[in-house]
């Protein structure tokens, strides 16, 4: 006897955090998930990331909070200097005053410990499948039944009440219903990980911190309680580039870098191996629903790195879905058009901003002037002002933005 729509499960495609944090939002409105990853685990790849009090907001939404707090190491302030001259070009304090402001500290963390994070509260709640291996390819609907049946890459077909296609940058859901080119940025990042005893001394600062160049930065910042330490460099290719993943030379590293200043160049000097992602994200849309399938995160909106909030407007979907659906009764054909209505907007302006910020920290010549002279004088308040769009996000206000 076949089972009624409404006690399938809901097909998640994607063990990443955006896969997971969906996961854990449908579970805690009722829902069975099963989630495919295509990978031969569920596990996570990367270094590490930023946290800024919206990430903490979602993890408590989520009913992870304590476990992602427990992993998280809290930053002082964030700053940028110049990479040419060391000039302080902009430092903003993310202590208590803060935390008071927003709620929630700012952090740094490794991806993995995230990705962690999700998956225990996920195998926790007993409800959610998980089946390794397995890539979606393909999605059909029908109507009639109100059922989703998603076909793997073995053509074996999985049916659920909705689809969530939380599978990435390279989504094939999104490639079925949009089919749209990404846009190759030609910037270049190489991320390594860092032990604390190789990590020089005087840059050991308890701060998210950016090393701003010619067409180039650098990034440093503690992890996992401050025994490792993430470098993240990035630079304009002098190639074309194809969207992906690799792994990379530090000969090419140090090409780029050759009119850094001493103390930020160190930092090129120290991984012992680098992965190199050349980078890429889409023009923003507004059609994230189709029938009974949406997409989410990455797939969605796939931005550049410079907004340091990829993994977090993943976990905002989530738990913005998850609210559509609350206040919906469950209803999906009423629930997905107000999740899609309350995240397009927000979205878009991560994946623009990002593309305007990455400018901003690569400036050349009176540009750079320009950048360096931007935030002189300016008090943390007016900062803290200026974040509010950003880090003022929380479960309370997250519908209908």
């Amino acid at each position: 006897m076949n089972a009624s729509p409404s006690e399938l499960p809901v097909l998640v495609a994607g063990g990443g955090i955006g896969g997971l944090a969906a996961a854990l939002a449908l579970v805690r409105q009722g829902f069975h998930v099963q989630v495919f990853e295509q990978a031969p685990e569920i596990g996570e790849i990367g270094a590490g990331i930023q946290l800024g009090p919206n990430a903490f907001h979602a993890f408590d939404a989520l009913g992870i909070g304590d476990k992602a707090r427990g992993r998280a190491v809290y930053t002082d302030h964030m700053v940028m200097h110049d990479a040419l001259d060391e000039t302080l070009v902009g430092r903003i304090e993310t202590g208590e005053v803060f935390r008071q402001r927003f709620g929630n500290p700012y952090a740094v963390i490794h991806r993995a410990d995230i990705h962690g994070s999700l998956l225990e509260g996920a195998v926790e709640t007993g409800r959610v499948e998980f089946f390794t291996n397995t890539r979606i390819d393909k999605v059909e609907q029908d109507e009639a039944n109100k059922t989703v049946t998603a076909i793997d890459q073995n053509g074996k077909r999985w049916t659920g009440q909705a689809l969530i296609g939380a599978d990435g940058g390279k989504s094939a859901v999104r490639a079925q219903y949009v089919n749209d080119p990404p846009r190759v940025t030609g910037h270049v990042v190489y991320r390594a990980v860092v032990e604390k005893a190789d990590f020089p001394e005087d840059l050991r600062w308890n701060a998210a911190s950016l090393w701003a160049g010619p067409k180039c930065h650098l990034v440093h910042y503690p992890l996992r309680g401050g025994e490792q330490y993430n470098v993240v460099v990035t630079f304009h290719s002098r190639q074309a580039e194809q969207w992906g993943v690799t792994d990379g030379s530090k000969e090419e590293v140090e090409s780029y870098f050759q009119g850094i200043c001493p103390k930020a160049r160190q930092l090129i000097e120290l991984p012992k191996t680098w992965k190199r992602w050349a980078t890429a994200d889409r023009e923003p849309i507004d059609t994230w629903v189709f029938g009974r399938a949406t997409i989410l995160g990455d797939a969605a909106h796939p931005t550049t790195q410079y907004m340091a909030q990829g993994a977090c407007m993943a976990m905002e979907d989530a738990v913005t879905l998850g609210e559509a659906l609350r206040v919906s009764g469950n209803d999906w054909n009423t629930a997905l058009p107000l999740y899609q209505k309350s995240r397009v907007t927000r979205t878009a302006r991560i994946v623009l901003s990002g593309r305007e910020m990455g400018r901003l920290y690569h400036a050349v010549g009176v540009e750079r002037l320009v950048r360096n002279s931007l935030w002189k004088g300016r008090s943390q308040e007016r900062f803290y002002d200026a974040m509010e769009w950003l880090y003022g996000w929380n479960v309370n206000n997250c519908l209908s933005q």
